[in-house]
């Protein structure tokens, strides 16, 4: 199997993860997917423990790196704290999907101790980037930042959560808009 196939698999894995959850991945239906053979897929993931762990690795892999390109891009810390929420957005966006690993920690009772581990990194990239651009900001230092940090992400996640719900992206602007009005994220 080709590393394109990999990808393939990989793309087609976190679209489920994405809509499902962990429980949701089955190799036959994501072999339906991307075409090939449900026992094809054991040649690169031998498990779904394994499958999980990939796909929940490279969630929060390309997070740390959209992340850092818009600190890149937006040198204004403020701008960037106003644009983190869009990365939440853009899920619901995409046929009302959820952010991978706020789906996956939901089920964490369930999880397998690697996959565990990876759903934790995500948002430890997640608190650590934020409560970096909040000191950049210059609206919390230290303890206190890396606290607010914490309740930014659970609240963007919660608000996705909410609009999920529903089936409706504008809830989640409205639960956004309401956290700047009280002051959790920047006006």
């Amino acid at each position: 199997m080709s590393s394109s196939s990999k990808e393939a698999i990989l793309s087609a894995a976190r679209r489920t993860a994405q809509a499902h959850g962990y429980g949701g991945l089955n190799f036959r239906a994501l072999a339906d997917e991307v075409g090939i053979k449900a026992a094809s897929l054991y040649h690169h993931f031998p498990s779904k423990a394994d499958l999980g762990v990939a796909v929940a690795k490279r969630y929060w892999q390309d997070t740390e790196a959209h992340l850092q390109a818009m600190s890149a891009k937006t040198p204004d810390s403020l701008a960037c704290l106003r644009l983190y929420t869009d990365l939440f957005r853009t899920a619901l966006q995409n046929d009302n999907r959820m952010c991978l690993c706020s789906f996956m920690a939901a089920e964490y009772d369930d999880l397998p101790d690697a996959v565990k581990h990876e759903v934790q990194a995500f948002a430890d990239v997640n608190v650590a980037w934020l409560s970096r651009t909040l000191s950049a900001a210059g609206l919390a230092k230290s303890e206190v930042g890396r606290q607010r940090a914490r309740a930014i992400f659970a609240a963007v996640a919660g608000a996705q959560l909410m609009a999920r719900s529903r089936a409706d992206i504008t809830l989640y602007d409205a639960v956004i808009d309401s956290y700047r009005a009280a002051g959790l994220l920047p006006a």
